[in-house]
């Protein structure tokens, strides 16, 4: 794992960073918002098909790693899959022991937003992803200097506009919200040079 980081903080960030973004998922799927980039689109997915949250983004997924294993390296694949893994399962199965009987969607987008994006930072600065997007705006930033959090943010609101074919006007609203305040938290808090989570993630040749 992360070289810069014993093996004790390395696993600690997997599950805790894990954890948060599942719970931020669950809290978008209880009053029906969506969320941006590989995550979003598997719900949108679970909205039109049979298929769970945590089958659909594990699949998702599984092109992304041919990229991550050829310009991120296999520590930081490895490291990506078991974190996609733990997120997949954890979303299809916390409700065995945690029951959220109501929230108020604002709430919901801010609070839900705001895990996310602290779970996938922690996740970022221990060199893994959570696959999909995070592994292309990672390998951007790496490689030309751009904002994780700004190609994140990007690529959500595109997946957002999605929305509009099949959720309320003012549940889009909201799931936008949601998305700006994930990716408002890496881009304050994910910057070149800052505390970068791939800076020895060197491509392979």
């Amino acid at each position: 794992m992360d070289k810069d980081h014993s093996l004790r903080e390395n696993l600690l960030a997997l599950l805790l960073g894990s954890a948060l973004v599942s719970l931020g998922v669950i809290f978008f799927n209880h009053v029906g918002l969506l969320t941006g980039g590989t995550a979003g689109l598997a719900i949108f997915i679970t909205k039109v098909s049979a298929f769970t949250f945590g089958q659909v983004f594990f699949a998702l997924n599984l092109p992304f790693y041919l990229l991550s294993a050829t310009r991120m390296g296999w520590p930081f694949t490895i490291n990506t899959f078991i974190a996609v893994s733990i997120v997949s399962f954890a979303v299809d199965h916390l409700h065995h022991v945690i029951q959220i009987s109501h929230i108020e969607p604002l709430y919901a987008a801010i609070i839900g937003g705001g895990l996310i994006g602290i779970g996938m930072l922690v996740i970022f600065r221990h060199k893994m992803s959570l696959g999909g997007f995070n592994i292309l705006a990672l390998f951007l930033q790496e490689r030309f200097g751009i904002r994780a959090g700004k190609v994140q943010m990007a690529l959500d609101c595109s997946i957002v506009i999605l929305s509009f074919l099949i959720v309320d006007v003012s549940l889009i609203a909201l799931s936008i919200l949601g998305a700006i305040t994930t990716n408002l938290i890496l881009a304050m808090n994910h910057k070149p040079g800052r505390y970068q989570a791939v800076a020895a993630a060197k491509p392979q040749t």
